[in-house]
């Protein structure tokens, strides 16, 4: 991923951001180093060093945000609706086997109630920005057997697992045996 919020930046950090990139700009025109700019702010001399280029290129207008990478495709009417009806469970819409939300089926839906694509990653994606998170089941299940998972951990997996490699040397290079 490019961001850990997982789809970009938030609107307060891109603003963030941009006030960091326009703190620089004022910072070139004193004519200081990168490297004593990069230190200040805790941030790379590389990233100074882009926003240089783009200072000088462009001026204040090339520092300043260009807004979120992507667009969301649903309105906020859309996501209004579409959390509606995530609320009806996955039964209502057809989705008969257990009532879990998965990924794919709320593209599904997506794309039955709106007729947009998004991939599973971008439903991903949509929901976090929404805040919504994965969910985890509040109680284990009743057919949970405590002993013969005890027994598994001890008896099986031992034996299925691999054993672990040992660090040696090695060479990356392949060696040709000697003609005699």
């Amino acid at each position: 991923m490019r961001h850990a919020q997982r789809g970009g930046y938030t609107a307060a950090e891109r603003e963030r951001r941009e006030r960091l990139r326009l703190k620089t700009a004022e910072r070139f025109e004193d004519g200081e180093s990168t490297r004593d700019i990069a230190r200040d702010l805790r941030v790379s001399e590389r990233s100074v060093g882009r926003w240089r280029a783009a200072w000088q290129q462009g001026g204040l207008e090339a520092l300043r945000s260009k807004g979120p990478v992507s667009r969301e495709k649903l309105s906020a009417a859309q996501w209004t609706r579409l959390e509606a009806e995530l609320a009806r469970g996955p039964v209502a819409h057809g989705f008969a086997d257990d009532q879990r939300w998965t990924l794919a089926r709320i593209k599904t839906l997506i794309g039955r109630l709106f007729y947009l694509g998004y991939t599973i990653e971008g439903v991903g994606k949509l929901l976090h920005r929404h805040g919504w998170s994965v969910q985890v089941p509040v109680q284990r299940a009743l057919e949970r057997d405590e002993e013969a998972i005890i027994a598994w951990k001890e008896q099986v997996w031992p034996e299925v697992k691999p054993p672990r490699r040992t660090w040696a040397p090695t060479s990356a290079s392949r060696t040709r045996q000697v003609r005699g």
